[in-house]
């Protein structure tokens, strides 16, 4: 079972990845980044397994360009 604490809420993460807090959130809609539901008050929780993952596949992007 995961752990509540390897989830972050929206500031945390858009903190985590060096963007707005809106940019977060329109990832999580698009599908870019996982988002999960806090059943107990609805707010957006990311894994921060998965925010690792979208770093490198980002980097990994940004390398192949050059």
């Amino acid at each position: 079972m995961t752990k509540l604490s390897e989830y972050v809420k929206t500031a945390e993460a858009a903190e985590i990845l060096g963007v707005a807090q809106n940019t977060i959130r329109k990832w999580a809609e698009q599908g870019k980044i996982p988002m999960h539901r806090n059943p107990a008050n609805g707010y957006r929780l990311f894994k921060r397994s998965d925010l690792n993952r979208f770093l490198r596949d980002v980097e990994r992007s940004a390398a192949r360009r050059k």
